[in-house]
């Protein structure tokens, strides 16, 4: 990332300012082989598992079945990576010192990091899917065939679902990892935190949810709401009651979408809004 200067943040609008954090960010992606690298991963991962698993010969909900899974550990640990040090490696280098002699406010360097690195984690993330959907398209034989549990409609519309609900975990897993950028004060410290928040965010919570239903915290009436608690079980709740359940036809209620919803939305913003705390404090 390269050192600002007087070019980079100027101080007219606040959009301007924001854009300027943003270009930096998006060619700082560019740059950055790690990343290219994670995006050749997730392109291999994804193609290999609808290949092998038969998923891209079933159809496209018998494919997003075989993905999720794989999904639910990779994105989290790709969205970590892409922000976890973004805004402690510019306190490491100085340059939060030298934004504060420009009018640029906290809320406008966050959202600037956070857009530019989104854009880079979503190409990462739906190249992928996309390459997924186009393997699905061609590979496809018979929808039904492979899985009877799934005779229901099969859509590329479903598998299109998919991928705006897994777009919108990277986004708020991103938002988390913005956070412990943002709080931490070394470089030992944040990859602490990024440890705990992927043992959270792919075990603890869930662990919580289950304790919590065993001692009687959670009801089972209010199971599926609660799933919101947890991104990774908002998430996984969605993908089944609005794609599988729906191609299925019929199915127990796997969770409530719009607690689920907002139970990201929650998290995402509520992870940027401490990220703009830590930065301004």
């Amino acid at each position: 990332m390269s050192t600002a200067t007087s070019t980079d943040v100027p101080g007219s609008t606040t959009s301007d300012r924001v854009r300027s954090v943003f270009v930096r960010e998006l060619r700082t992606v560019a740059r950055t082989r790690t990343f290219l690298f994670l995006g050749l991963v997730l392109v291999i991962a994804f193609l290999g598992l609808a290949w092998v698993g038969g998923g891209a010969r079933a159809g496209y909900v018998p494919t997003i079945v075989d993905l999720l899974t794989p999904i639910e550990l990779l994105v989290p640990i790709v969205a970590i990576a892409f922000g976890y040090r973004a805004i402690l490696a510019d306190g490491n280098r100085g340059e939060l010192d030298v934004f504060e002699t420009y009018p640029l406010e906290a809320r406008e360097l966050v959202a600037g990091i956070y857009a530019g690195r989104a854009i880079g984690l979503l190409g990462a993330v739906l190249i992928p899917l996309a390459y997924v959907g186009a393997l699905v398209a061609v590979a496809r034989e018979d929808p039904f065939g492979r899985y009877a549990s799934h005779a229901g409609a099969d859509s590329p519309l479903l598998f299109v679902r998919f991928v705006v609900v897994t777009a919108l975990f990277a986004l708020v897993v991103l938002a988390v990892a913005l956070a412990i950028s943002a709080l931490a004060n070394t470089t030992r410290s944040v990859l602490a935190l990024a440890v705990v928040a992927l043992v959270a965010v792919l075990v603890g919570l869930d662990l919580a949810l289950i304790y919590g239903l065993d001692a009687g915290i959670v009801s089972e009436s209010m199971l599926a709401e609660s799933l919101a608690v947890s991104p990774l079980s908002a998430y996984r709740g969605l993908v089944f009651e609005t794609i599988v359940v729906t191609a299925a036809g019929t199915g127990p209620q796997t969770a409530t979408p719009l607690a689920s919803v907002l139970g990201l939305l929650v998290w995402g913003v509520g992870s940027l809004a401490v990220a703009v705390w830590a930065v301004g404090r």
